[in-house]
């Protein structure tokens, strides 16, 4: 059945992708100047393309995206293929004196700039085995010198993540590597994926298409990078802290100077700019694309106007005296009169964003109505860094309505809307059984009618999960829809959900947790980790309360289980527990999260109880244990 639908899909993608990327006023495929500030400076590239693991696991595969030469497919949107052509240029970049990229190793980009005696890195990839591998690069061509400074731009794990690739922490603890990151970095780093990681790490799954083959018909980039790397992540906390715009600092006899822009792409950010050398870094707050103001992986909403605004004024402060700007994603761009003009229009597009969703709110539209009618004008539109490969109009504007609205569009039926699963056996046995809706589905398909497609059949599926016929035309639709966008996420979020209608769900959920971002939280952040896992149903009428102390941090917290609800207080006052553990933090988070026996280290001596010895493990018994790979694209 595959086989004979599959050239009817190609077609219809086919039709789709090439009819997308060329609106009235859009982009010019013609201008090759992204092709050249891409290929500019260029040094050298890896000899081997496989960078390994120390067990030997290939976390990176420089050759993998070489199906990329060439003109595009009928599985690829041609204007995707364009930008997946450019973000996955890999090797060693000249980006002018004194300052060099590695590209391609990641989906981030890692910089280098010369100090008198060593190298100040900015943002050191996602994973140590890549981040190693980009300074190994670097030293092969341009000589062996120390990192003597690491700076994060902002808080997300694939600009930190490969830290423990370059820096050592005793040089750090030394005082000869400087750490330097925007004020509230270390909490946001750690905090912003840790309550609701799971369903985060699963969704993402989804969103950078782990699963996907790399090629014509599965992953092709993320739109602002090639991929994450599924190497080993770490975090070395900051040593010095930026707090404000304006502030300077000399490291290793070169100027800085830093724009704090919290709340933009991230909640803890900050752009540099390199007075002598003319040079500004734009982190992630300037992009090849028009980014996400809401990820789908989720997040906190950021806030479009804060973002524009934080543009307008880096402008305004570095505009008139840059010659090159590069960036945590993609390629530099060079000469003033470029950047004045990159900078202005996407500001300009974000502003966009902002207003016309306000405006349209405001006269009546909800947030799917108005994604559905929001565009850019022709003079931000035909501007290829504005294109949607990694964020999307349609995606943003119902973002930018969440914040301001919620999700609640006024309209009384959706105060108390039905289960999904429930409300699509209803509406299928309405409409006149599977049967009709399947057919239906299939009309509608035939036509290129894929959004309504896709809903029928997205009904059916979940109305009964083991209708595989069903499954297998939604995945038919999904790779139709997949192929014909030009949202490098949205492909892989479509292709995605294809692979796991047809062969199931894969038994595992991607890169892990970092022990080293276990290590770095706070205790009050692990507390109400533990709060949320807490399972009411399992503690019913039960309570139970412990205090724990860790006298290796000095700390004393009393954990109370009552009514359902899991409480803390720190320095608690005198009074009943049931029991008090004693034992050093990470014996506590090796028992917390690695499923340690309490009565094990108790006799060890790595742990002290007093009082009910049943008490602590009756609290950790009602704890949840996620699982890692739920389903999303239907219900059991």
């Amino acid at each position: 059945m595959r086989k004979m639908i599959l050239p009817l899909v190609l077609a219809l993608a086919a039709t789709s992708a090439l009819a997308a990327p060329a609106p009235a006023g859009g982009p010019d495929f013609a201008n090759r100047q992204d092709f050249d500030f891409a290929d500019h400076g260029f040094v050298a590239t890896r000899k081997d393309p496989l960078i390994k693991a120390a067990d030997g696991r290939v976390v990176w595969d420089l050759s993998a995206y070489d199906f990329l030469k060439g003109p595009a497919p009928a599985t690829v949107n041609p204007s995707l293929w364009r930008q997946s052509q450019l973000l996955t240029k890999h090797g060693l970049f000249k980006v002018t004196e004194g300052v060099w990229q590695v590209r391609g190793f990641d989906i981030s980009n890692v910089t280098f700039i010369a100090g008198k005696t060593g190298w100040i890195v900015i943002d050191p990839l996602t994973s140590s085995e890549v981040a190693k591998a980009a300074y190994d690069l670097v030293t092969e061509n341009l000589g062996a010198r120390p990192v003597v400074a690491l700076i994060y731009t902002h808080s997300h794990t694939d600009h930190f993540g490969g830290a423990r690739g370059m820096v050592a922490q005793a040089d750090v603890d030394s005082g000869k590597t400087q750490v330097i990151a925007p004020a509230g970095f270390l909490e946001h780093a750690v905090s912003e994926n840790i309550i609701a990681g799971n369903a985060m790490g699963r969704r993402a799954t989804y969103q950078f298409g782990y699963f996907l083959p790399k090629g014509p018909t599965g992953q092709v980039s993320s739109g602002i990078g090639a991929a994450i790397s599924p190497g080993t992540q770490t975090l070395i906390p900051p040593t010095v802290s930026v707090t404000t715009t304006g502030q300077e600092m000399v490291v290793d006899g070169v100027r800085l100077q830093f724009q704090i822009t919290p709340g933009t792409e991230a909640p803890s950010e900050m752009n540099i700019y390199l007075p002598d050398l003319h040079a500004l870094c734009m982190a992630e707050n300037a992009n090849a694309s028009q980014h996400n103001v809401l990820t789908p992986r989720g997040a906190l909403v950021r806030d479009s106007k804060a973002w524009a605004d934080y543009l307008t004024e880096s402008i305004r402060l570095y505009g008139d005296k840059t010659d090159v700007m590069f960036t945590s994603h993609a390629w530099p761009r060079f000469g003033q009169a470029v950047v004045d003009d990159f900078l202005a229009k996407h500001r300009d597009s974000y502003k966009y964003l902002h207003d016309q969703t306000v405006r349209m709110m405001n006269e009546g539209l909800t947030g799917d109505e108005i994604a559905n009618r929001i565009k850019l004008p022709p003079a931000l539109d035909r501007e290829w860094y504005n294109r949607g490969y990694y964020g999307s109009l349609s995606f943003n504007s119902r973002a930018v309505y969440q914040r301001y609205m919620g999700w609640y569009d006024a309209n009384p039926v959706n105060l108390a809307p039905l289960e999904p699963a429930d409300e699509s056996a209803r509406y299928v046995a309405a409409m006149g059984g599977p049967a009709k809706v399947l057919g239906l589905a299939k009309a509608a398909h035939a036509k290129g009618d894929d959004r309504w497609a896709a809903d029928l059949l997205n009904r059916l599926v979940y109305a009964d999960a083991k209708n595989q016929k069903a499954r297998d035309l939604l995945a038919q639709v999904y790779d139709a829809m997949g192929y014909a966008t030009e949202n490098a996420i949205w492909r892989n979020m479509y292709l995605s959900a294809a692979s796991e209608l047809r062969s199931g769900i894969k038994t595992s959920a991607g890169p892990g947790v970092s022990l080293d971002l276990i290590r770095n939280m706070t205790t009050p952040m692990f507390l109400d980790l533990m709060s949320v896992r807490l399972n009411a149903d399992k503690v019913g009428a039960d309570h139970a309360t412990v205090d724990l102390v860790f006298p290796d941090r000095k700390e004393h917290f009393r954990v109370a289980v009552a009514n359902g609800v899991l409480t803390w207080e720190a320095d608690p006052k005198a009074g009943a527990t049931d029991a008090t553990l004693t034992l050093n933090r990470p014996m506590f988070l090796m028992m917390s999260m690695g499923g340690g026996d309490p009565a094990a280290m108790v006799k060890a001596g790595q742990a002290k109880l007093e009082g009910d010895p049943a008490a602590f493990g009756r609290i950790m018994g009602w704890m949840d244990a996620f699982k890692p790979n739920f389903p999303i694209v239907w219900r059991p």
